[in-house]
């Protein structure tokens, strides 16, 4: 019994130094990319929001001033919808080639390569939420206000981490047989960018095809993410359960086809 409860105790102990050693080596990756991101940048880690920021000039010019969409607060109202398909975009983008370009990682004897697609997202997460700041300005200088529904907020990023990640997995997979993925899926995401209500509200859609819409998640986390800031209040929470199972089902089962094509990387770089 007595040894029992030793081997039982070692393993746990196991588990523990493997949890650990995981998490130092997303920091370290992490700290590495966003190094590595805006090295010799005169700028360096500004450019997380004011690349955001200058497409925010252009569209409140177009969408406020020309075309004159009649819609309250439009700054902050066009700024939180760009830093939420920011953060997906550049993850799944970066993801795609994180396996390609990690190739001297991943040639190492023991490293754990399921990582290098949470290493992407969290370097994109670690932009978003820099640049969550100048949002909380726009927020501020239009008359918003801190409330009780922000304690949202941990959540609404949480479930689009779970399904950026998973998405950033199955294309992470793919590209290593099929290199022209990255460019297709550059492709996808500038078409699902102008179906997805970053710059318009879905009020604005004809409701013939409001329904075509909202099978994009995206647009289910915008409008959570601007319910919670520029409204103050709780968005609808089983839209959100929903998209939350969703997210943990295709990590899932992304994850199962990542680690099973993980096999083969090696020898496919």
């Amino acid at each position: 019994m007595a040894s029992s409860r030793y081997i039982k105790k070692s393993l746990r102990r196991d588990q523990v130094h493997q949890i650990q050693y995981i998490y130092d080596l997303i920091r370290e990756l992490v700290g590495r990319d966003i190094k590595l991101q805006y090295k010799r940048s005169m700028l360096g880690i500004a450019w997380s929001f004011v690349t955001p920021l200058m497409q925010l000039v252009v569209y409140y010019f177009i969408f406020r001033l020309v075309l004159s969409l009649d819609i309250p607060n439009y700054a902050a109202f066009a700024f939180s919808g760009m830093l939420v398909w920011t953060w997906f975009q550049a993850s799944l983008f970066r993801g795609a080639s994180s396996i390609t370009d990690g190739r001297e990682l991943i040639r190492q004897p023991g490293f754990p390569v399921a990582i290098l697609p949470i290493v992407a997202v969290t370097t994109n997460l670690v932009n978003f939420l820099l640049s969550l700041p100048i949002l909380l300005l726009f927020l501020g200088n239009e008359g918003g206000w801190l409330k009780p529904a922000f304690a949202l907020l941990p959540i609404l990023i949480l479930i689009q981490f779970l399904l950026t990640l998973s998405l950033t997995y199955l294309v992470a997979a793919i590209n290593v047989t099929f290199r022209d993925t990255q460019h297709i899926l550059g492709v996808l995401l500038n078409l699902v960018f102008y179906l997805t209500p970053i710059f318009y509200d879905t009020d604005t859609i004809p409701a013939q095809y409001l329904q075509a819409f909202h099978l994009n998640p995206m647009t289910y986390l915008i409008e959570a993410y601007r319910t919670v800031l520029l409204e103050g209040a709780l968005p609808g929470l089983l839209p959100l359960l929903f998209l939350a199972l969703m997210s943990l089902g295709l990590l899932f089962g992304t994850y199962r086809i990542f680690r099973r094509a993980s096999y083969r990387f090696a020898e496919e770089l």
